[in-house]
């Protein structure tokens, strides 16, 4: 009863991804390890937009993966090819990405997607968020085109129930606690389920069970001081379990251990995200306005790209600041273009009708600076250039000590608006030595017979920072080569 084909630790995108593929690769005893409860399933992808970032060459490739895409003059959906998004991953990662992992990611993408919509993941094109209106025409513009129906969620409700149906047995309340190994070979598992410690046996062991984001003292540990006090965006147990039990066996650590991805996050937001209001805590459109800490100074060049490709890396910045809060500036101009979190009632806010009483309603900055900074700012802008949210448009500021290079707009016109932001942290970027098969390699770099790794439990794929979306999609990619290769097996 207790020897399986594959068991898979986790049960998010990329540990269902790799029970489906074992599954369409002949393992019949597939065991998928929760440790969370029922209510809490799904890991860090129930907390996600939903969104995959992946290669596609047109709408032709976006009606294969949704048949029922109609084709209109009203919507320009563009394309993104294979060698567009591995630049955007080396441009991103100053060219740390490692050149198989992301090769990998970026060319089996589309095929990925592919599947798992034939699987029965269900897609739709994001509205809103990735596209704008432009001379009548609705233009995509991030490379990051569709998302899941009823975002994370639904993500993880659809692939429980395509695994259901695939007859992959699941166990929540099961925490797996150290591998089963010897002379280089991993021949099971044990886990702690109500109270007692249980050996699971199996031919393979898949570990797509997270980072450590949510354990404060690896934060610490490996991100630096003041880590302990980011809130967590995700789920509260991803703690770094997968990471350590596959480090004792003697596999090679890899990767940004001292990156993540971490954002723009309500500054009164919760230690842990909660379903209810979930994403709504990050507070991402800055690009339509400036940021502001304490001190009354900005800290970071809000237009230096898409929000896709700087989003990822502002809650590292924001954690350096005195009491490791910010503030964001809009006035009405750009209101319409927020994000609908900042609508939430929740959101840590203050609005008023002119610059002086905005400043004046908020605790504990330097109240004569931050107006000094928003006038300068001001004065800095060059209205000279066109205004346009859907490129990387070049209006800039000119003469200021760090200047804002896109989407430069005075502000100037009432009421105005001020968002309280501190750091979200999302998930770890240090990880685990892979080969081309999903493999965990040893220090020898020498393949662990048995042991597979998916999901963010990989490392060497992203540093620094991160495109938007393409975390989901490198969970579904190598959760599809783990599982293939571990039926294999």
């Amino acid at each position: 009863m207790n020897y399986y084909d594959v068991v898979i630790v986790g049960a998010g995108n990329a540990a269902l991804s790799a029970a489906l593929s074992a599954k369409d690769n002949g393992a019949e005893k597939i065991l998928v390890l929760e440790k969370a409860s029922i209510k809490d399933k799904g890991g860090n992808s129930r907390y996600t937009n939903g969104a995959y970032r992946f290669a596609y060459n047109g709408f032709a490739d976006l009606k294969k993966i949704i048949p029922s895409l109609k084709n209109s003059n009203s919507i320009d959906y563009g394309k993104y090819p294979v060698s567009n998004f591995l630049k955007d991953l080396k441009k991103v990662t100053n060219g740390k990405t490692d050149k198989n992992l992301s090769k990998m990611l970026t060319s089996k993408s589309f095929e990925t997607i592919l599947w798992l919509s034939k699987k029965g993941l269900k897609f739709k094109p994001i509205v809103g968020r990735q596209s704008f209106l432009v001379n009548g025409i609705m233009k995509y513009w991030g490379g990051l085109t569709l998302e899941v129906s009823g975002q994370g969620e639904k993500l993880v409700d659809s692939l429980l129930k395509i695994t259901k149906k695939n007859k992959i047995n699941i166990q929540y309340n099961t925490a797996a606690k150290s591998l089963i190994y010897k002379n280089n070979k991993v021949t099971g598992i044990n886990v702690l389920k109500k109270g007692k410690v249980k050996k699971i046996f199996s031919k393979s062991v898949i570990l797509a069970c997270g980072g450590f984001e949510a354990n404060p003292k690896m934060r610490t540990k490996y991100l630096g001081r003041g880590w302990e006090k980011a809130k967590v965006r995700g789920t509260k147990y991803n703690t770094g379990d997968g990471l350590n039990m596959a480090l004792k066996v003697g596999a090679s650590a890899f990767g940004n251990w001292s990156g993540c991805h971490a954002v723009f996050h309500d500054m009164n937001g919760p230690e842990f995200s909660d379903l209810k209001v979930s994403n709504k805590y990050r507070k991402i459109s800055y690009p339509w306005g400036i940021v502001i800490n304490n001190n009354g100074e900005r800290f970071v060049d809000e237009g230096e790209d898409f929000r896709n490709f700087t989003y990822a890396k502002f809650g590292r910045e924001v954690i350096k600041q005195p009491n490791q809060i910010g503030w964001q500036i809009f006035d009405h101009k750009v209101r319409h273009m927020l994000y609908p979190e900042y609508d939430v009632k929740s959101a840590t806010k203050v609005k008023a009708k002119s610059l002086e009483e905005l400043i004046k309603k908020i605790d504990g900055i330097n109240k004569n600076k931050a107006l000094k900074t928003i006038r300068e700012y001001n004065n800095a802008v060059r209205e000279d250039i066109k205004y346009d949210p859907t490129i990387k448009d070049g209006r800039c500021t000119k003469g200021l000590k760090l200047n804002k290079s896109n989407w430069a707009n005075k502000i100037d016109k009432a009421p105005f608006y001020a968002y309280g932001v501190t750091c979200g942290i999302t998930f770890t970027f240090g990880g685990l030595k892979v080969n081309n098969k999903c493999q965990v390699l040893n220090k020898k770099l020498k393949p662990i017979k048995g042991l597979y790794a998916a999901g963010e439990i990989i490392g060497g794929i992203f540093y620094f920072n991160y495109p938007g979306g393409s975390g989901l999609t490198s969970g579904a990619v190598f959760g599809k080569i783990a599982g293939h290769q571990s039926a294999s097996r």
